[in-house]
């Protein structure tokens, strides 16, 4: 996973200086961290997260997350089974959604970081890797019907000038840029 996160961080190009910033942060993080992409790396770890669109590239689905209280995309902890960063966040975007045949879109496509208390149960930081993720197309266009997990108190599509959070605005116009 630590080879894999770094292989994406090296490869990705950002043409924002703060994403460019962070991904040069990510990369340090890395350097001083073995651990830094698994859970139990308790100062702060890397997650994987997919904001997922329809195949019209008109919706982006987002999940009303338990613990921020807030509309997010997809996504959580790499597990040590995670082949890579990208396995990791197509696996938390299908478990999460229930979508099968979702397709990532190459290298990531944002970064954030912020602090929570996660199931470590002791305030710690998220670097959290951001992709966008397509779901196949659907007979007659209508949205993929989902499947809310246990991890979520909500699961909706939005139009994507509409999403609810706009903590999301960056990371939505980068998922478009990436599409288009």
């Amino acid at each position: 996973m630590h080879a894999s996160v770094r292989a994406a961080l090296t490869a990705a190009q950002f043409d924002d200086p703060e994403q460019d910033g962070l991904r040069h942060t990510y990369l340090a993080f890395l350097d001083a961290a073995p651990d830094g992409c698994l859970r139990a790396h308790a100062p702060g770890h890397l997650t994987a997260s997919a904001l997922v669109v329809d195949a019209d590239r008109t919706h982006a689905l987002l999940t009303l997350h338990p613990r921020v209280g807030k509309w997010v995309q997809l996504g959580g902890h790499c597990e040590p089974d995670d082949e890579s960063i990208e396995a990791a966040a197509l696996r938390e975007a299908l478990e999460e959604s229930g979508i099968e045949g979702l397709r990532l879109a190459h290298g990531p496509v944002h970064l954030h970081t912020h602090p929570i208390t996660c199931s470590l149960g002791v305030p710690t930081r998220h670097l959290d890797v951001r992709f966008v993720a397509v779901a196949p197309p659907t007979p007659d266009g209508v949205l993929p019907e989902v499947v809310c997990s246990d991890e979520s108190l909500d699961l909706r599509w939005f139009p994507l000038g509409e999403v609810p959070n706009p903590e999301l605005k960056p990371l939505v116009a980068a998922a478009l840029d990436r599409l288009a």
